[in-house]
């Protein structure tokens, strides 16, 4: 039997008056968090110094009481919040030997069996440690966290490797057991193998790797056994006791007759075995200090949305300062210079035109189908809804049933479309200045023709990011420009073109398009990866066009490879009628 499960019904638990009124203001706030962790509405819950029967925490399932050695909290009990689960990382090792508890108030759901020997039913207990944990984790994934926080304190408590006296030696009572408690813990899923070599290797060297592997069988089968199997749990401890030879009525053998005799009992140093289990804890020690605690869902969703608030309130401010031609960069090498306008061509003028009816079209949705029911005509009637109408009234009852049905088929509504343009005017990319400033142009006038609501907005970016056309606005003529910069500060064109057009909020198809050769510097490439992935995972597409296979788009978004400088806006056009088809 386990030092923290007793099985005994007559066992009261210990009678603990605590000095300090928190600790039983803190044991009444507990016994709410366990209903849930041990999916148990009868548990109770005593935390206080002195607590849990001689053991770090036991479990009374006689009584369904908890209780927690108040020594292991590490904080003044005052200021613990439970139902705060950001709090319960403060005091982790607590929280997992709670947890561990509860995992033997929700899964040992067997008893030992009258007249079971005593080896056979403490084998049986020990294989049922790692059993339980891996039942626990398994219903709940979160917890193997604080069961890893507790392992140290919970291990050195099953070993007694804290007493010289009774530490293990190299005997194979001693290693198998500390393999019941170690190496089952990998197979259940609570430690890693790399945690616990240490022990692997000296207890295959003190059992020999035949043994040991029937023993893994043995506690490989105990894990995949149900919660409530005693026969199964107990024939496993009797196959145990007969594996490692231990005497079924006898538990605590001499301990030089199971193995070799042991150089530590005179020496005084601790054996290879307890200087393992030590070398194994310290490593899930160090493993647990790194890892991050489960987070609170709700509190994690919160921090997401007021990040999200809070990039979208800077990204339009960025808009501001960007259509406004305030904004400068004073890291940024170039003037980022428009270069005139002039009056649309012809092919420019067709061009648009063509494209409002292709974002027309594309807009155009068929219509839906919608089933209604009424208690009175006109509609088609249905015999069962009638005669349910009849019943009611005969009853005397309200009447409910609604006997008719009819279908009408409406138009759903088509939806808007944003589109943001963002090309580099660096010095590499001087040969498709013209193309996207004519492109700028024949959006502006097609979003303004087409029947459904389409907003655009072009900018440029190098050492600077200037507006080329407006949202909202439908210019009367190109505005051209030079590129000939020497930076890429694509992190404030996105910014500028999500403020502007709302790219990152849901409620219309989305689109933005970078002209671009990719070839950034790591910082600027860095920032707008940040810019362009916050737009991606806000279900905004995503348009990179190239001309080079050597060119460098990020990671993720679509790629389309220009065979001609003239394509550019044919290319826009395609990805914007197929953003707006896909929108729902």
């Amino acid at each position: 039997m386990t030092t923290h499960l007793v099985a005994d019904p007559d066992a009261t638990g210990a009678a603990v008056f605590p000095a300090r009124p928190e600790w039983l203001t803190l044991s009444t706030a507990l016994v709410d968090e366990v209903e849930v962790i041990a999916d148990r509405e009868d548990l109770l819950v005593t935390i206080a110094p002195g607590a849990g029967g001689g053991a770090p925490a036991c479990f009374y399932p006689a009584r369904a009481l908890i209780e927690v050695d108040g020594t292991h909290l590490g904080v003044d009990p005052a200021t613990v919040d439970p139902a705060n689960l950001a709090d319960r990382a403060r005091y982790a090792t607590t929280w997992g030997l709670l947890t561990h508890e509860c995992g033997h108030a929700k899964h040992t759901a067997w008893d030992v069996p009258e007249g079971t020997p005593p080896a056979v039913a403490a084998a049986a207990m020990l294989l049922e440690e790692p059993r339980m944990e891996a039942a626990q984790v398994r219903r709940r994934p979160d917890d193997r966290h604080w069961l890893r926080a507790s392992a140290t304190n919970l291990i050195l408590a099953d070993t007694d490797a804290t007493d010289p006296a009774r530490a293990p030696k190299m005997t194979k009572a001693d290693a198998a057991h500390t393999a019941a408690l170690l190496l089952a813990r990998v197979d259940g899923g609570i430690l890693t193998a790399t945690e616990t070599a240490p022990v692997a290797t000296v207890v295959e060297s003190i059992l020999g790797a035949d043994l040991l592997a029937e023993l893994r069988g043995l506690w490989q089968e105990a894990l995949n056994t149900a919660d409530d199997d005693a026969d199964t749990m107990i024939d496993l401890g009797r196959r145990w006791c007969k594996a490692i030879g231990t005497d079924p009525d006898n538990p605590d053998p001499d301990p030089g007759a199971s193995g070799d005799p042991d150089p530590s009992d005179e020496s005084g140093v601790p054996s290879p075995l307890t200087q393992a289990i030590g070398q194994a804890l310290a490593n899930v020690a160090r493993a647990v200090a790194k890892e991050t605690p489960p987070q609170d869902p709700a509190a994690v969703a919160a921090a997401q949305q007021a990040a999200e608030d809070a990039a979208h309130e800077a990204n339009e401010a960025t808009a501001r300062t960007v259509f406004s031609g305030a904004y400068y960069n004073p890291k940024g090498y170039g003037a980022t210079a428009t270069a005139g306008t002039r009056k649309p061509t012809a092919d420019e003028r067709t061009a648009a035109r063509v494209l409002a009816r292709a974002l027309s079209t594309a807009g155009v949705r068929d219509r839906v189908a919608v089933k209604s029911t009424s208690p009175v005509p006109p509609g088609r009637l249905r015999m069962r809804g009638a005669l349910a109408a009849d019943a009611q009234r005969a009853a005397g009852a309200t009447v409910t049933a609604e006997p008719f049905t009819r279908t009408t088929r409406r138009v759903a509504p088509a939806p808007p479309l944003r589109l943001g343009i963002a090309c580099d005017v660096s010095g590499s990319m001087g040969y498709l200045r013209r193309p996207v400033a004519s492109t700028a142009w024949i959006l502006a006038h097609a979003g303004h023709r087409a029947t459904v609501p389409v907003t655009t907005a072009t900018v440029i970016y190098g050492a600077h990011v200037r507006p080329i056309t407006h949202p909202g606005t439908v210019p009367d003529l190109v505005t051209e420009f030079e590129a000939d910069d020497g930076s890429h500060d694509i992190a404030a064109a996105a910014a500028a073109l999500d403020g502007a057009l709302g790219l990152s909020q849901p409620g219309a198809a989305r689109l933005l398009v970078i002209v671009s050769d990719g070839h950034y510097d790591h910082d600027e490439r860095a920032a707008g990866r940040k810019q362009v992935d916050r737009l991606r995972a806000s279900g905004c597409a995503v348009l990179w066009l190239t001309t080079d296979d050597r060119d460098d788009p990020f990671d993720g978004v679509t790629v389309h490879q220009l065979t001609s400088p003239t394509a550019t806006a044919q290319a826009i056009g395609r990805a914007a009628t197929a953003a707006l088809r896909a929108a729902r």
